[in-house]
């Protein structure tokens, strides 16, 4: 086997395995992820491997719960069980996955100081791997946690994208470009903040979640509210709320537009 085969055999294992990671998750109840990634760390019938990779998730899932001292042993014990001198892409997939869980806890700690550097250790990691998708979850979280930084770290993101085919891993440019709209948004630049809200939406029509695709069109008329394009915002959330009535942001919107209430800010 030459380093080619080599490599798309290992593409094709890290697809596989998180398409399994993602039938485990349900983000919105973590409590039941965490049987369910409990379960899998400690299934016999997997490779070590794969229960260390499952242990990871099992750390999100715990830390989810606000349980994140609880969250970073079990990620200690990961990393113990796979030395860092170890070679290869797939040790190195392992090392960020612990480093990203690592830095996704420090993170929601309010911990930044202790998350930057390990965020930037799992893009490296990553990239060494060949894994795209974590290099982006990476460059993802580095931009939502390094203020003052957070368009470098899209644009980095932007040129992973532009290299990929992959729908599990363009689905990426969802999250990039809805966060860096609400940073251009927030620095009073709309007409970036809409730029970025419409590539959401389009990555999300592609790619994304019926959901996403609702977030992506309500930024989008938000954008249009602050630069006074009232008729355009008032269609789109008007078109929202005839698909599920009773989302208090879209009724909010709505009422702001049409001279009621403040609306709910993101």
């Amino acid at each position: 086997m030459d380093d080619s085969t080599e490599l798309s055999a290992s593409s094709s294992h890290r697809g596989t395995e998180q398409r399994e990671i993602d039938r485990l998750w349900d983000f919105a109840d973590p409590v039941a992820s965490e049987q369910r990634f409990r379960a899998a760390s400690a299934d016999p019938e997997r490779t070590p491997h794969k229960r260390a990779v499952m242990a990871a998730q099992l750390a999100r899932a715990v830390g989810l719960q606000g349980r994140t001292e609880e969250a970073l042993a079990v990620l200690d014990g990961v990393a113990a069980a796979a030395p860092g001198s170890e070679s290869g892409p797939e040790a190195a997939e392992l090392r960020a996955r612990v480093a990203l869980e690592r830095g996704r806890l420090h993170a929601a700690a309010g911990r930044p100081e202790d998350a930057l550097p390990e965020l930037t250790l799992a893009v490296r990691e990553a990239a060494a791997a060949g894994a795209a998708f974590l290099v982006l979850d990476g460059l993802h979280m580095l931009a939502l946690t390094d203020g003052g930084h957070e368009e470098e770290w899209a644009a980095e993101g932007f040129d992973v994208l532009a290299g990929s085919r992959d729908p599990r891993v363009l689905r990426w440019g969802i999250a990039l470009h809805n966060n860096l709209g609400w940073t251009k948004h927030d620095a009073d630049d709309a007409v970036a903040a809409l730029h970025h809200f419409t590539l959401a939406a389009e990555a999300a029509e592609q790619y994304g979640s019926a959901e996403q695709l609702r977030v992506a069109r309500w930024s989008m008329a938000r954008a249009l509210r602050t630069l006074g394009r009232t008729e355009e915002a008032l269609a789109i959330q008007r078109a929202l709320d005839a698909e599920r009535a009773d989302d208090p942001f879209v009724t909010a919107e709505i009422e702001a537009l049409t001279g009621g209430r403040p609306t709910i800010e993101a």
